[in-house]
């Protein structure tokens, strides 16, 4: 693969192609996108101090929401791609964000989707002639040296802040750590930090999704260090039944709870990553003491300021009085997930993937239920009438403007407001 940007992480030269900066066609593509994307009523709301009112219904969008610099540049960068190969097959990695509606753009201009297949991506259809797209949230090291074999143009979209996580947990695999991502063992972006670990030999890690699952690792560090525990200790044997999914295929507990190096998946809850890691060093302390912690744990915090931004902006807005949240985006958005579990903390909250969710004649909505997995749900009717009203809302950072400002018309539609005729 001929690197004419900047090496990807784990890397190495061989025939191909690999762009990491685009092919200089933002201009050219500039319209396209606008086109697709922008969204007069969010270009309206900025323009109002993020506030709309009409009659007794006021809309406040959260004043960090949507578009993150790392999805408008491998947006940018795919739409950039299929005008440099008009005539060749496009292929991507999986999705190039959590995003319904930019996926099936993207399918639209004939990008063909690769599938996941193991750890990685099923790259079987794709020829040296053919170029594959790599999502902003990376892909593993696996899925690196099958391309290089393949010897095609690979055009890497992943964003800045993953591959800082990723130098983070290089670095604790040579020197010896085990890597403790808080994360979703499944998610691609914590799936491609994971793999960095393959780098060193005997590079370790495990993948907690919760501080739940974080108690069940302190627990079993404190129980073999002959400390007593708030809880039952779990077992090796049902501890590695427990985390089959999520630790690396030769972790063991007796062995890779020694060194720990606490690092996460970028678009989790701020809050509950730094929770996490301060509390597996508490238990270092109590397992072994001050010192041992000075030596055997760390911890970064690596949730990208994209993310963090939201997040703060979603806690400034819910500072307010509001009778309704409603948060836009994937419902395999992680940033848009915790999101939307902040929110449903103050007040009552709908998650909806798209603006077509919200059917303006019947007052009904279909949602993502709060921490929820996969279930739905549908409520009719979910915008209350006849009085004064006031929503608050935002996006995750995968979610389009225009997709933000059709919620917000649709709102307006429910309370008898013609949306045309704000201005």
């Amino acid at each position: 693969m001929t690197d004419t940007e900047s090496a990807p992480v784990g890397a190495s030269s061989a025939e191909g192609t690999y762009v990491r900066k685009g092919f200089g066609l933002k201009a050219q593509v500039q319209d396209t996108l606008a086109a697709d994307y922008t969204g007069h009523l969010v270009d309206l709301l900025r323009s109002r101090e993020y506030t709309l009112v009409a009659g007794d219904t006021t809309v406040r969008l959260a004043k960090e929401f949507g578009f993150c610099y790392g999805v408008e540049r491998a947006v940018d960068y795919a739409y950039q791609t299929r005008r440099k190969f008009p005539d060749r097959r496009i292929f991507l990695a999986g999705e190039i964000i959590h995003n319904p509606h930019v996926n099936a753009k993207l399918r639209e201009m004939g990008v063909i989707f690769l599938a996941a297949s193991g750890k990685g991506f099923d790259y079987s259809t794709v020829e040296p002639t053919d170029v594959v797209i790599l999502p902003a949230f990376g892909v593993t090291i696996q899925d690196f040296q099958t391309l290089r074999e393949l010897g095609c143009v690979v055009v890497d979209t992943t964003c800045g802040s993953v591959l800082n996580v990723w130098k983070r947990v290089e670095v604790y695999a040579r020197d010896g750590f085990t890597s403790l991502i808080h994360g979703k063992y499944y998610h691609e972006e914590t799936r491609a930090t994971a793999s960095q670990v393959e780098k060193y030999p005997g590079g370790q890690y495990l993948v907690v999704r919760d501080m739940s699952e974080a108690d069940l690792v302190m627990d079993y560090i404190e129980a073999k260090a002959g400390k007593a525990t708030p809880r039952p200790a779990i077992t090796r044997e049902a501890f590695l039944e427990r985390f089959a999914k999520s630790a690396s295929d030769h972790f063991d507990p007796d062995l890779h709870l020694e060194r720990i190096g606490v690092a996460n998946q970028t678009t989790m809850l701020a809050r509950e990553s730094l929770a996490i890691g301060a509390a597996v060093g508490e238990a270092m302390v109590r397992a072994h003491g001050e010192a041992h912690r000075s030596e055997h744990f760390r911890t970064f915090d690596t949730i990208c300021s994209a993310t963090q931004d939201r997040q703060d902006a979603v806690v400034e807005l819910l500072a307010e009085p509001l009778d309704l949240m409603v948060v836009v985006g994937g419902y395999n958005s992680s940033n848009t997930i915790s999101l939307a579990a902040l929110c449903a903390e103050q007040v009552r909250t709908f998650h909806i993937a798209d603006p077509d969710e919200i059917d303006v004649e019947n007052n009904r909505v279909r949602f993502r239920l709060i921490g929820a997995h996969h279930a739905e749900d549908e409520v009719a009717p979910w915008i209350p009438v006849g009085r004064a009203l006031r929503v608050g809302i935002t996006a995750g950072a995968s979610t389009p403007n225009n997709k933000i400002g059709d919620a917000v018309a649709r709102i307006f539609a429910i309370r008898g407001i013609d949306p045309a005729s704000i201005t």
